[in-house]
């Protein structure tokens, strides 16, 4: 299976959003089947098969999440990431800002679920690869 070590290796490849479905490749070659990032404190959990689970404790100082979604303004600031304008603690912060506390990644769908506090999608997106 993988190891925090691998995913590490292929992240500090990513210097913006732009290099996000790069990203999900070298996951998938990895044998990473999904992942939940939490944006308060920056942890990450990643899945594999057979329930094998990992988490990546390398964490920033918290953010505080709003308390309420702004969708819109958070896809203003989604936009200008994967267009490579912000990098990814600033995008962390930015979603921080719109309420977002989470996004789930499933890479067998190929999406990117955005949600609040409570658990609610705010955005899925496509993921392009």
């Amino acid at each position: 299976m993988f190891t925090i070590a691998q995913i590490k290796e292929a992240h500090n490849k990513v210097k913006s959003g732009a290099d996000f479905p790069k990203y999900i490749q070298d996951l998938i070659n990895l044998g990473v089947i999904g992942y939940d990032t939490f944006v308060a404190d920056g942890h990450v959990e990643y899945f594999g098969s057979n329930n094998y689970r990992t988490t990546a404790t390398e964490t920033y100082d918290t953010l505080a999440v709003a308390t309420s979604a702004n969708k819109e303004r958070f896809i203003e600031f989604l936009v200008m990431h994967q267009e490579g304008q912000t990098d990814y603690l600033t995008f962390c912060h930015q979603a921080a800002q719109c309420g977002i506390a989470q996004w789930t990644v499933n890479i067998i769908e190929k999406t990117c679920t955005y949600l609040d506090k409570n658990q609610n999608s705010i955005l899925i997106e496509k993921i392009p690869l």
